[in-house]
Order: C-alpha cells, then structure tokens, then sequence
C-alpha cells in the first residue's frame, strides 16, 4: 500500500515537471511581458490542480490498462496464427480508436460549421452533422487500412521509410488535385487522430506484435504505426472532399 502511494506521488512529480514549461512560459508573458495580473487566478490555480491529477490518472491508466491489453492481444493474435484476424483486429482497432477519438469529434463539427459557412455543405444542423460524421467515418476506415497495412509491414519486416516517403508522395499529389477548402482540414485530420487515445494503443499494438514474431526487433520494427495513422487520414480526407464535390 505504501509503495502504491509513493508511486503515485513520483507521477504527480513528474506531472509536475512536464507542466512546469507551459506554467512558466503563460506566466512569464503574462506578468513580464504583458505586465498584467493573472485574471481569474483562484479558478486558473483549481484548474491547474485538476490538470495534474487528471494527467497523472491518465499515465498511470496507461501502464495498467492501454499498454498491457494492447501488448497481450497483438501477442495472443501473433501466437495463434492466424493472419485474418491479426488484421481484423488491427483495422478494428484503428477504427475503434480513431472514431472515439475527442479531438477529431471537434475538428469534424467544426469543420462542418466552416464548411456550412462556405456554402460546401447546407447550412442547416443535419447536413452539418451529416458532413462531420463522414469525415469522421472516413477519418476512422483510413487508419484502419493504415493500421493493417503497418501490422503487415512487421509480418514481413520492410523498411518503414519507403512507405512513408510513398504516402507523403501521394498526399503532394492529393494536394494538386483535392479542393482548396477540404486541404487545411486533411492535414489536421492526420495530427488529431494520434491523440490520447489513439496511440497508446497503437504503439501497444506495434511493440507487442514485433516482440512475438522471431527476427524482429521492437526498436526498428515496432514503432512507425503511428507515423502510418498520421499519414493515411491526409490522402482518405482529401480524397472524401472531392467526392463530396462530386456529388453533393
């Protein structure tokens, strides 16, 4: 019990010293710079408080829940032999995960309200709920088909970075030809998605998985999923706004 408490006091410390950077910097251009009090500084303080609990929650959730069910699943799947559902898992996961997500929830409404406002989508709340549910649908199936196409990446161990560099040649070219309006939205799309949620889960997924097949090594072959998550939603969003212009 005593060493259950200590363990949480030294994540509340480390909490600490990772939001000591953003403190610092807020306060120094608050009172330096700007050379104003801090408004609201009791409820700023409360907040503050319920960030580094909330924060220390989350990582210890991690290191008792995400990591280890993600690590024992991909070594479960690996161990059974059957590839189907490796990569059934790995797409539903992907999906799963990135579907769930809280920041692409609001990066889709809001996306819909721009796209309303521009005259791309009726300006009504069902064609705007309509719109932000497709792009979070296609949002989800793109890191999905990332996610099994990274698992079967570690099947047969190929250097990530040539399929990295092939996905980034392909978003150029889906910058030249997607609609100017649904570019800015793709290329946040592939940042949102590697979120609190996400990754934990994916980088389980990679380690756990390289760890269980002979001939591959964690470092160089269990990491990169997430760098596939991130790319994917870029080339699927786009390519959903120009069929969105297609048909709508």
């Amino acid at each position: 019990m005593q060493s259950n408490v200590v363990r949480f006091l030294m994540l509340i410390v480390g909490s600490v010293r990772d939001l000591a950077p953003i403190i610092v910097v807020v306060g120094f251009f608050q009172l330096v710079v700007l050379q104003q009090p801090i408004p609201n500084f009791s409820e700023i303080l409360i907040g503050v408080v319920l960030v580094l609990l909330g924060l220390t929650l989350f990582i210890q959730g991690l290191e008792l829940a995400l990591f280890p069910i993600g690590e024992a699943m991909a070594v479960a799947l690996a161990k059974k032999g059957s590839l189907f559902w490796l990569l059934t898992f790995a797409f539903a996961l992907g999906f799963g995960t990135t579907a769930a997500e809280p920041a692409l929830i609001a990066v889709a409404a809001e996306a819909a309200k721009v796209a309303a406002s521009a005259g791309v989508v009726a300006d009504n709340p069902e064609a705007q709920n309509t719109y932000a549910f497709y792009l979070r649908a296609t949002v989800a199936v793109s890191v999905g088909i990332a996610l099994v196409a990274g698992v079967f990446r570690i099947l047969k161990g190929w250097p990530v970075h040539y399929l990295i560099i092939g996905g980034y040649v392909m978003v150029v070219a889906m910058t030249f030809l997607a609609p100017a309006e649904i570019i800015g939205i793709a290329y946040d799309s592939g940042g949102v998605t590697t979120s609190t949620i996400t990754v934990p889960l994916v980088t389980a997924l990679g380690v756990g998985l390289a760890q269980s097949i002979r001939g591959r090594n964690p470092m160089t072959d269990g990491f990169g999923l997430i760098a596939f998550a991130s790319l994917t939603p870029m080339i699927f969003v786009m390519g959903f706004g120009m069929v969105w212009n297609l048909v709508a």
